[in-house]
């Protein structure tokens, strides 16, 4: 079955001082688990998909080649934009990932989770380390900041077209 989902969860609790309960690891579990399944195949309906699994305004953070960090805030649009651009041109159909999560709950109802990822697209490996979080709404879950490093020169250049096509 390969490696858990989840990985230590004794020393997140240890450090946040909140013990998740089977009921929480077991729905922020099927939350990463769809998410994933609708990553590794980027249609359209399933980026629309991954856009109703979180709460808008989404916050980014990030940092470019030059080291300065950029935040900013997404709609859904441009959530849908984006992913639509980044997922659906990275491996024309052939994408999966592999993730091993930490999750520090910090209540039954908010999650920090560190994600080290491979995401395989086109023939070639690329390993992330990211970190998200997510809130317990009615629903269930939803994500609500995303934080990785090297996507602000990406997100500039995106920005600049817009602002010249606008």
């Amino acid at each position: 079955m390969g490696e858990p989902l989840f990985r230590n969860i004794e020393t997140a609790a240890a450090l946040t001082g909140y013990t998740p309960t089977e009921e929480d690891l077991r729905g922020l579990r099927e939350w990463f688990e769809t998410y994933d399944a609708r990553s590794s195949d980027p249609t359209p309906e399933n980026v629309e998909r991954m856009a109703d699994m979180a709460v808008f305004p989404l916050n980014l953070v990030t940092d470019g080649s030059d080291g300065e960090p950029w935040t900013g805030q997404w709609d859904r649009e441009q959530y849908v934009r984006t992913m639509n651009a980044v997922l659906g041109g990275e491996a024309g159909g052939d994408l999966s990932f592999e993730s091993v999560r930490t999750p520090f709950f910090l209540s039954p109802s908010m999650a920090v989770v560190f994600s080290s990822s491979v995401m395989r697209a086109g023939g070639e490996e690329h390993r992330m380390n990211y970190a998200d979080i997510l809130v317990r709404q009615e629903g269930g879950w939803v994500f609500q900041t995303m934080a990785q490093r090297g996507w602000a020169d990406m997100l500039r250049e995106q920005k600049q077209k817009q602002e010249q096509a606008g």
